[in-house]
């Protein structure tokens, strides 16, 4: 009888390996398996591009229009007192009269420091509201509540452009009787969380991370 010779098998005492095959190590051409590793980069960037819990931002909304109508109110007291005064005046020329008269608050005078009163609202809100938009993505309370104000295409800080016509639809509209519509809108809207404003700006407001 003939005894047939075997091939040694891989691995066997006497064998070579294979050329850039390293000695026990996997076949060739198969990727040893290794465990996943953490990516603060990408973790950030994922976190980033999610709208943010709504208490957060009521928390913010709350902070800046404090911030905002006080500055307002302190420039605005001047005004005020001039347009009380005008209106008493007005009120005793009635009495001197000695008739029923009836005495509207609103002239031309009130109506002047009224409009003087909401440009000032408008011009504060461009500087401490769209300024740091679009410089930082946030204002004070967005800053102190760990919110940031998104471009929904680009997830980057959005262009002075738009975060004025952000600002300006929310001022706007704030001081009709829809601006709580719109602060609201965002508890129904999907899947961003927008407002009316954001919309206007292609915007959503994100959490930091």
């Amino acid at each position: 009888m003939r005894q047939l010779a075997q091939q040694p098998g891989p691995g066997a005492p006497g064998t070579t390996p294979a050329p850039g095959a390293a000695p026990g190590g996997p076949p060739e051409g198969v990727i040893p398996w290794k465990p996943p590793v953490d990516n603060p980069f990408l973790r950030a960037a994922q976190t980033q591009g999610r709208p943010a819990a709504l208490g957060r931002r009521l928390l913010a909304r709350l902070i800046d229009s404090a911030v905002l109508l006080g500055v307002v109110g302190a420039a605005a007291y001047p005004l005020w007192t001039k347009a009380s005064d005008h209106f008493d005046e007005k009120v005793e020329r009635a009495k001197l009269t000695g008739e029923t008269v009836t005495v509207y608050w609103l002239d031309g005078t009130t109506g002047a420091y009224l409009g003087a009163v909401l440009g000032l609202l408008l011009l504060v809100g461009v500087i401490y509201e769209a300024l740091p938009t679009a410089k930082w993505g946030g204002t004070l309370g967005k800053k102190l509540c760990g919110l940031r104000v998104l471009d929904i295409e680009e997830h980057d800080t959005p262009s002075f452009g738009a975060a004025l016509r952000r600002w300006l639809v929310y001022g706007v509209l704030g001081l009709l009787a829809v601006g709580v519509l719109n602060v609201l809108w965002c508890l129904f809207d999907r899947p961003w969380r927008q407002c009316w404003h954001d919309k206007a700006a292609r915007t959503f407001v994100a959490g930091r991370g």
